[in-house]
């Protein structure tokens, strides 16, 4: 990213308290069938993607996405290398065009008025750049003119509380550092929109949970749009409300993140027993592993009464069920396990 993105793109905000999962509901969908009122509130949105599809030669790198994020979420994508979120990114921001659909900032067209609508958004990008001789400091100066509101002594409490030198030249920082300053200069306006490409990449521990306790208390009092994407699935359940899943250019999901964990479980038999089978069915299992000693399930369509009937009865006997964390979601959805536990796979997998 040159100065010059790094000036047009560092302004941020934070959240106000969460946005009710209703607000998000099959938002693409519904508009469909509303009336055209609501499809223009949505399209208005601070951020929408329309059937996004952005193809390389023949190959679809964005396959039909379309999302929204209302006032004052926090929107986890996911995805694995290649799965399409940086291009996606791209398309939001109006750095790209799509070959087909469009992306939609605060319901104008991304590609067609970015120089306008980034004066309204913020972005720390996976691989913060700026002249190498150029220091924090002067790149705050730098910024400063191209935004309506500038929080200069919060930009250099930033820089404190990060334990970054302010007149070191920008080359000379760790990538840390770097990120740190990114994310110094992204909060420093106070905008609409905040968009975080994978910011904690090549980061360690310390430096990623410094990063997001900073923007956790940051986001705290506010009420600004963020759409975060990230390798740390741990830490976007302290601070999103709802995510997306991307393979292979297509959104799998996008879901409230504690309805998606609520529904997703894994269940344990000890032992194949007759009609266990079809009573797992009903909790729409993904896929069934039967090892020597135990079959073990997961099921997408996780109901508590259900299951407890299940247990009772002889087929369900010694039946076991345990929760799972987003980051095992995303690995059985897209990972490892999305093949383990493929519709109808057998045997102990290697």
């Amino acid at each position: 990213m040159s100065l010059t993105a790094v000036s047009v793109s560092t302004i941020a905000g934070s959240i106000s308290p969460k946005v009710p999962a209703a607000a998000f509901t099959n938002a693409h969908a519904g508009a469909a069938a509303a009336s055209p009122g609501a499809a223009a509130r949505i399209a208005a949105w601070p951020l929408a993607a329309e059937a996004i599809t952005v193809r390389y030669g023949r190959r679809n790198a964005v396959d039909g996405v379309s999302l929204s994020l209302p006032e004052g979420a926090v929107y986890a994508l996911l995805g694995r290398n290649g799965a399409g979120k940086s291009s996606l990114v791209r398309c939001l921001l109006g750095q790209q065009r799509a070959t087909a659909g469009r992306a939609l900032l605060f319901g104008r067209d991304a590609w067609r008025h970015r120089a306008t609508l980034m004066a309204q958004v913020g972005v720390v990008p996976e691989q913060p750049d700026a002249p190498p001789g150029v220091t924090a400091r002067q790149l705050a100066r730098l910024c400063r003119p191209l935004y309506p509101c500038w929080d200069g002594s919060g930009f250099e409490a930033r820089l404190r509380r990060f334990d970054v030198p302010a007149d070191r030249p920008f080359g000379r920082l760790s990538k840390g550092q770097q990120g740190h300053v990114a994310l110094a200069l992204a909060l420093a306006p106070h905008p609409r929109l905040l968009i975080l490409d994978d910011p904690t990449l090549g980061l360690d521990a310390v430096a990623r949970r410094a990063f997001f306790e900073e923007l956790i208390g940051d986001l705290a009092d506010r009420g600004t749009t963020v759409l975060l994407t990230t390798h740390d699935l741990a830490a976007v359940e302290r601070i999103a409300d709802r995510a997306g899943i991307l393979a292979g250019g297509r959104l799998l999901l996008d879901e409230e993140i504690e309805r998606l964990k609520q529904r997703f479980r894994h269940i344990w038999l000890p032992s194949p027993t007759p009609g266990a089978d079809a009573a797992l069915d009903a909790l729409s299992p993904r896929g069934r592993v039967r090892r020597n000693w135990r079959v073990e399930t997961l099921v997408e369509n996780f109901d508590e009464e259900r299951f407890q009937a299940f247990q009772a009865s002889p087929s369900g006997a010694g039946a076991e069920a345990s929760p799972l964390t987003l980051e095992e979601i995303f690995v059985a959805l897209t990972g490892e396990g999305s093949r383990q536990l493929a519709p109808g796979a057998e045997g102990d997998p290697r």
